[in-house]
């Protein structure tokens, strides 16, 4: 039985290899035809537009696919590069912050240097500028040698204010422009002087300024910083820079006249100031303060030439000497 069935197997195989053998002699005698070539590229010519066709489909195919695949990679890199372009723009802006806060205190420090005075730089921590007051809060205090008194200097050696409250590392500091403040001011084109006041609405007045002086708009106004004799000295520094008038207000019958000043700095957005921590200014201490002398006056005047002062002087302002009855 099985050997019917190997000489089945053998017959069938050399059966395919006869008819594979006769059909390859039979394509090689027909392939030098010259006909059976003419029918071939007839039918390749035939075919030619679908085969272009076919290849155009598969390249669009292609191509849409390249083109999602580029899309894709190109919304990543944009993402990347908004990222990057968003971190840039921080970053830059911290550094013009950086510059910006540099610039302030090379300022500062370059004010510092020209003083004759020992000084601490801070900074401005709170701003109070309600309906009634102007005052800052800065963050250093007790510590750093800041006390009540002190008087405080913006950039460009303008002046801003004084101390009026202190802590071990903090101060408060009451502007010009407050309501309560009052400096001595001299024009630096005459020398003459008046009481600068502050005004909530930012700009100072300087008022009791004799009649006979002439003013400009543009004239610059410095503290004056006078000596009054007996040990009293003005609160402020001589030179301190107050402002520039813009306006003035004269009255014929009048014997004084009022000049409206723009402050030198702006009070209201500063950052950092400069405290001057060893003037001495303002009254003497109290064994050697002038007496009250008015009228209803108790007391008795100190031992040699002082002089006497009126017994409530305005808040801030420089009492004047009166002669020794």
């Amino acid at each position: 039985m099985a050997t019917t069935l190997n000489n089945r197997t053998t017959r069938r195989r050399t059966i395919a290899f006869s008819v594979l053998a006769s059909l390859s002699v039979l394509l090689m005698a027909f392939s030098s035809n010259p006909y059976l070539r003419d029918v071939q590229s007839g039918i390749g010519f035939a075919f030619r537009p679908i085969q272009g066709a076919l290849d155009g489909v598969a390249g669009g195919v292609a191509s849409i696919g390249a083109a999602i695949a580029e899309i894709d990679r190109l919304r990543v890199d944009n993402g990347s590069l908004h990222s990057e372009n968003e971190r840039l723009a921080a970053e830059n802006a911290r550094l013009q912050e950086i510059a910006r806060e540099n610039g302030l205190l090379t300022s500062l420090l370059q004010l510092r240097a020209g003083f004759e005075f020992k000084t601490a730089a801070a900074g401005v921590i709170s701003r109070e500028s309600s309906e009634f007051r102007r005052v800052i809060g800065i963050d250093k205090g007790t510590n750093d040698g800041i006390k009540v008194g002190d008087v405080a200097v913006a950039g460009g050696g303008a002046l801003a204010g004084r101390v009026t409250a202190v802590g071990p590392d903090s101060a408060t500091i009451v502007l010009l422009t407050d309501g309560t403040s009052t400096v001595i001011g001299q024009l630096v084109s005459t020398a003459a002087t008046g009481q600068v006041v502050g005004q909530l609405g930012g700009v100072l007045v300087m008022e009791q300024i004799d009649a006979g002086e002439k003013i400009d708009l543009g004239d610059e106004v410095v503290s004056a910083g006078l000596e009054l004799g007996g040990g009293v000295r003005s609160p402020y520094p001589k030179g301190l820079l107050i402002g520039q008038v813009v306006d003035v207000r004269r009255d014929a019958n009048a014997v004084v006249q009022t000049a409206y000043l723009q402050p030198a700095a702006d009070l209201s957005k500063l950052e950092y100031v400069l405290v001057i921590l060893d003037y001495e200014g303002g009254l003497p201490p109290l064994t050697e303060q002038p007496v009250d002398c008015s009228p209803t006056g108790q007391g008795t005047l100190p031992e040699g030439e002082q002089p006497c002062y009126p017994a409530s002087p305005r808040p801030g302002s420089s009492p004047r000497p009166s002669a020794r009855p």
